[in-house]
């Protein structure tokens, strides 16, 4: 049965889940903090007005509310006021307001239009996030912050203009914003910070203007649909995952300035064909390229002294590369999968190559390497092609490394079992008939090597490919 009240200015209905519609006393002049927080089936109310303020939480979870008018009196749309409000369509903002406070209409998931009038100078955090109904908004030429989270998950926005005095666009602001097509950002904006337009998905482009200096962490992270994006001149940092799973970007311009490319940058950007990184760059952090899988060829700069963990992990399309001569470490994986890399060659600087370095490089044939250089474990596991090449063309140098120098502090067996690792394969024996379950033992500097099985998946491997491999145990 509907239930009715009457406010006086004083007192609260908190938590009246029957409470279906109010009144107010004449001479009301504002509505207290959480007077109708929680009023779960209050579907109608008409403000007074008379009423100057909207306290924080007033409106909080009235989540049956389908209209309001706010008075034009109210200056101050408080914090929280109409947090959650799920069944509101339509509200209506006076021109006298000009501070919408943090998460004010959050979570308002059924409202599908708002005007915000051109007295605002302030947008609070997360105001308007989580509407995922609304399509268009206009924002008024007063603000100068975007703020955190301003319109983070509205899900629904195609559309959103920014005002020409907007400085920085700060974290989140268009988080999960995944039906924007286009956004036009203002010459005045110098910071994306970090998430700022994570998960728009359906960007196609951006132009990023020559004033910004900073684009923050994941800034354009899962911008699935960007095919193309210039960074400005003034950036020097790339910080990480700015633009990770980007997969439709084909082309980006990086510009000189930068000195930086941070973890994981352009991981799994996977439609990228071709980058220039430039000579200033001095770090490419862990996974800058992991999953670019169409990338064919990079060129490293000479400022560059290691490569990072998976910096170029899973490139399955890059056969070139250039590693500079002022490299002295190669990390874990940093090209593990790339499987089209035929050759490459590591300068006489590098002192370590990292655990699972070249990891599944099939096609590698040709390796320049030191022989004074500290390999991983499994640094060239699954180059079946490497090991082959290098009996086949008597290469003792990459033999010696990979064999007896593949550690200088493990028992001769731990490098038997690396190389037998390198190669993937433990299999056909020579005389060995191909379905009998019997080891053979080969010594090594009088140390019993490991047994080698036959296994029907490896059965495949040339007799005479295994003469060869079985001559350098």
């Amino acid at each position: 049965m509907p239930q009715t009240a009457v406010y006086n200015g004083t007192g609260s209905f908190r938590g009246d889940r029957e409470l279906t519609e109010v009144t107010f006393v004449e001479g009301v002049t504002s509505i207290a903090d959480e007077t109708f927080r929680y009023c779960s089936s209050l579907t109608v109310i008409t403000i007074p007005d008379g009423v100057t303020t909207i306290g924080k939480w007033a409106f909080y979870g009235c989540s049956s509310l389908t209209a309001i008018t706010i008075p034009d009196g109210v200056t101050i749309i408080g914090n929280y006021a109409f947090y959650e409000c799920s069944s509101l369509t339509a509200i209506t903002i006076p021109d006298g307001v000009t501070t919408i406070g943090y998460e004010a209409l959050r979570g308002c998931s059924s409202l599908t239009a708002i005007t915000i009038p051109d007295g605002v100078t302030m947008i609070g955090e997360g105001a308007f996030s989580e509407c995922s109904s609304l399509t268009a908004i206009t924002i008024p030429d007063g603000i100068t912050i975007i703020d955190r989270g301003a319109f983070e998950r509205c899900s629904s926005l195609t559309a959103i203009t920014i005002p020409i005095g907007v400085a920085i666009i700060d974290e989140m602001a268009f988080y999960g914003c995944s039906s924007l097509i286009a956004i036009t950002i203002p010459d005045g904006v110098t910071m994306i910070e970090e998430y700022a337009f994570s998960g728009c998905s359906s960007f196609t482009a951006i132009t990023i203007p020559d004033g910004v200096t900073m684009i923050g962490e994941r800034a354009f992270e899962g911008c699935s649909s960007l095919t193309a994006i210039t960074i400005p001149d003034g950036v020097t940092t790339i910080y990480g995952w700015a633009f990770s799973s980007c997969s439709s970007l084909t082309a980006i311009t990086i510009p000189d300035g930068v000195t930086e490319i941070g973890w994981g940058a352009f991981c799994g950007c996977s439609s990228l064909t071709a980058i220039t990184i430039p000579d200033g760059v001095t770090t490419i952090g862990n996974h800058a390229f992991d999953g670019c899988s169409s990338l064919t060829a990079i060129t490293i700069p000479d400022g560059v002294t290691m490569i990072d963990e998976g910096a170029f992990s899973q490139c399955s399309s890059l056969t070139v590369i250039t590693i500079p001569h002022g490299v002295i470490e190669i990390g874990e994986y940093a090209f593990s999968g790339c499987s089209s890399l035929t050759a490459i060659t590591i300068p006489d600087g590098v002192t370590m190559i990292g655990e699972y370095a070249f990891r599944d490089c099939s096609a590698l044939m040709n390796l320049i390497l030191s022989p004074a250089v500290s390999v991983g474990e499994d640094s060239f596991l699954n180059c079946a092609a490497l090991i082959a090449a290098a009996a086949d063309k008597n290469m003792p140098t990459v033999l010696d490394l990979l064999h007896y120098r593949w550690h200088r502090k493990i028992a001769v067996i731990e490098r038997v079992n690396a190389l037998l690792c390198l190669k993937g394969s433990w299999d056909h024996v020579e005389n060995q008939p191909e379905t009998s379950g019997s080891l053979k033992r080969k010594r090594i500097d009088d140390v019993e090597a490991p047994l080698l099985r036959v296994t029907p998946a490896r059965e495949k491997i040339p007799k005479v490919l295994w003469r060869v491999i079985l001559e350098f145990l």
